[in-house]
């Protein structure tokens, strides 16, 4: 992690800019927060984000934390307001924005657009957190105008946050997070909206998966909207690759007495297996495949403590966990993943200890 130095300026007191304000302040980096919500603002401060801003403050470092549709008028106050600053934000879209900031003639040479790939389903100050970047990508979309001076500090920044920095430009992060993040929303939200008028007891029989497709489907639907306009055209291009494909399986499934329909079926559900695999591991490595074991613990205290500590007595490295409950009785279920060269050593040291394999 590099050192990190400077007065730095955070316009917005929501999830990202208290959480960034959390991390920099633990640092010992003076922090001004700034916000059109006296209330957020006491609450990321009383949450030891920062402090409130003077009129004195010079900052080095502006971070735009507001809603994409507020954020390139905000970005453009800002670099009137603070002549010596440089600004970035953290904006999810990324093309439009640079886009406007021309039509306002703003100077964009002091301007370094960034989009921490990191978030929570919660909103707000009180839902930040000061390793909400830790190990996440931070994307910088510097413009052709972009002073170097300027895309360093901001990579600082991203580097004091203990993110990985990667450098696009704002069309490319555009296209990327459309096909990485915005239409696997839409997706989620979409999957979750059939269980509206679904029976309770279908609902009751659901599983991992469900709830793993459809986690990010609470989010803010405000938030989202905003989003997905601003990135409609990419967007749009997904979505209309998604529709074709599910229109391929829709007419499969009307048609299983066609060898051509199984085929259909087949070609869809591989070229998932195939999708999955290039979905970065661990520490942005190459996707592994790992060995699922379910292991049964009873439904007190201190079971999962104790499980994972055996785990570590026994020397086998965990590259995975998820924890699901029994719908029918008082037990959980944990699911380990390790290398599969370990797998049958762990199951069989585990069982010796006494522990339950489904």
């Amino acid at each position: 992690m590099k050192s990190f130095t400077g007065e730095v300026r955070i316009v917005g007191a929501g999830l990202l800019g208290t959480s960034i304000g959390l991390a920099l302040t633990k640092q010992g980096i003076d922090v001004a927060i700034s916000s059109k919500s006296t209330k957020s603002v006491d609450l990321a401060v009383g949450y030891g984000a920062g402090r409130a801003v003077r009129e004195d403050d010079s900052p080095k470092l502006i971070v735009v934390c507001v809603p994409p549709q507020l954020t390139p008028q905000v970005v453009a106050e800002e670099l009137i307001a603070f002549p010596e600053a440089i600004v970035t934000d953290v904006a999810s879209v990324k093309a439009g924005i640079l886009a406007e900031l021309e039509r306002l003639s703003a100077p964009v040479e002091r301007y370094v657009g960034s989009h921490p790939m990191a978030g929570r389903e919660r909103g707000g100050a009180i839902a930040g957190r000061a390793d909400l970047f830790v190990g996440r990508p931070w994307v910088i979309t510097p413009n052709v105008k972009s002073d170097d001076s300027g895309i360093k500090l901001v990579a600082a920044l991203a580097e004091a946050l203990e993110s990985s920095v990667v450098t696009v430009s704002p069309k490319d992060h555009d296209r990327a997070v459309a096909l990485v993040s915005h239409v696997p929303q839409l997706v989620s939200s979409l999957l979750a909206a059939r269980l509206v008028d679904a029976k309770n007891d279908d609902v009751a029989l659901a599983g991992q998966g469900l709830r793993d497709t459809t986690r990010i489907a609470a989010s803010d639907p405000d938030l989202w909207v905003q989003i997905l306009s601003a990135n409609s055209a990419e967007v749009l291009q997904v979505l209309r690759s998604l529709s074709a494909d599910l229109a391929t399986v829709i007419g499969a499934l009307d048609n299983l007495d066609s060898e051509k329909a199984i085929a259909q079926l087949r070609h869809a559900l591989e070229a998932g297996n195939i999708g999955v695999e290039k979905i970065p591991g661990k520490h942005g490595t190459k996707h592994s495949t790992y060995a699922q074991i379910i292991v049964m613990i009873d439904y007190k205290p201190g079971e999962l403590a104790r499980l994972l500590t055996e785990v570590g007595e026994i020397g086998i490295n965990l590259e995975e966990l998820k924890l699901e409950h029994s719908p029918s009785a008082q037990i959980g279920l944990v699911e380990l993943y390790v290398l599969p060269s370990a797998e049958a050593a762990l199951i069989a040291d585990l069982q010796k200890r006494g522990w339950r394999i489904a």
